[in-house]
């Protein structure tokens, strides 16, 4: 009795210890909205505050990689193109989330940035060729529902919901489910810190050119490709990376991979997904507590119905995960 008390102990403090990783993984993205607001709030721009967090990014991953990963198979050429592609959609998901938050509230923007949830079932049927099940099917309709309800999409009289911060946001979720699946399905051999270091570095990519394009060229070279709306023709500011540029590096680019990599494999990916949607009231709290936006009633049952949703997707597997961790663990 004694030996099987403290083995149920073990697995219960392991399992512990994959949700709070998984949890401030999260949680660490969901502060992103607002810190990337507060920083155009003292007018820093989006070229700025997204070469600040890859260029930082990059540089702690590769310490990380020379410290920790001495012994780590090493990527063939084909390995470091595939997942320098991969990183593309990273990028753009910084890109198109950090544009969104230019024009509507922070809370709102991570709420479409978490369509990428029915999206990625969307994408699942269509490559399987099947149609989703009924608890799919549910939780769709649940998270499209809490959507119209945290956006405050109803109410007609509120001037919150620019359309081109929506579109923006939309856009991101796609992106994001893209980064997802790339995430999922290139190079898994490798070591997880390698392979964060080579897709950072395919984003990086992605924000040199966006930042060449939307304020290098328009200002130094007098230089303009884009829309006016797209174009903010000022001076780089540096001091972008003594501030919020580590903070954005450090909650968007280096504690979320490595927290939800040790987290993920100990928990597994449903009941992960669902601590993983702690993301979304950690990033509307935030915005609340910070940037003082208003979030009324009806916004807050959308993102407990979004919420529910996530559970009602991921609710099968984590009744596998639970039956796993009960077994007991043999030695091969």
């Amino acid at each position: 009795m004694i030996v099987h008390s403290n083995t149920e102990e073990m697995k219960s403090g392991s399992t512990t210890q994959g949700v709070l990783f998984v949890a401030l993984g999260a949680s660490s993205y969901g502060m992103l909205s607002t810190i990337v607001k507060l920083a155009y709030q003292h007018g820093f721009t989006t070229a700025e505050v997204v070469i600040a967090q890859f260029v930082w990014g990059l540089l702690f991953l590769t310490v990380f990689d020379y410290l920790f990963n001495k012994k780590g198979k090493a990527p063939t050429s084909q390995d470091t193109l595939q997942l320098l592609i991969a990183g593309i959609p990273l990028g753009l998901t910084s890109l198109l989330y950090y544009t969104s938050v230019k024009y509507i509230n922070a809370s709102i923007a991570v709420v479409l940035l978490m369509q990428s949830v029915w999206i990625g079932v969307v994408v699942e049927s269509i490559h399987s060729r099947r149609w989703p099940s009924m608890a799919k099917a549910l939780g769709v309709v649940l998270v499209l529902f809490g959507t119209v309800l945290a956006t405050n999409a109803l109410n007609a009289s509120s001037g919150s919901l620019d359309i081109r911060g929506v579109i923006f946001g939309f856009l991101s979720a796609l992106s994001f489910s893209w980064t997802l699946f790339s995430n999922s399905a290139v190079a898994s051999h490798l070591p997880v810190i390698k392979r964060s270091q080579l897709m950072v570095s395919g984003g990086m990519m992605v924000a040199l050119v966006f930042s060449f394009l939307t304020q290098i060229a328009p200002y130094y070279l007098n230089f303009e490709l884009l829309n006016q709306d797209m174009i903010q023709s000022q001076a780089f500011n540096f001091s972008i990376f003594s501030g919020y540029g580590l903070l954005v590096a450090l909650f968007g680019t280096v504690m979320p991979p490595l927290l939800l990599n040790k987290g993920f494999p100990i928990i597994g990916v449903g009941l992960g997904s669902i601590v993983a949607s702690a993301e979304l009231p950690c990033a509307v709290l935030i915005a609340f507590a910070l940037l003082h936006e208003t979030v009324n009633a009806s916004q807050w049952l959308g993102v407990v119905i979004i919420l529910a949703a996530i559970v009602v997707l991921n609710y099968r597997i984590v009744g596998t995960a639970k039956e796993t961790l009960g077994e007991p663990h043999q030695n091969h």
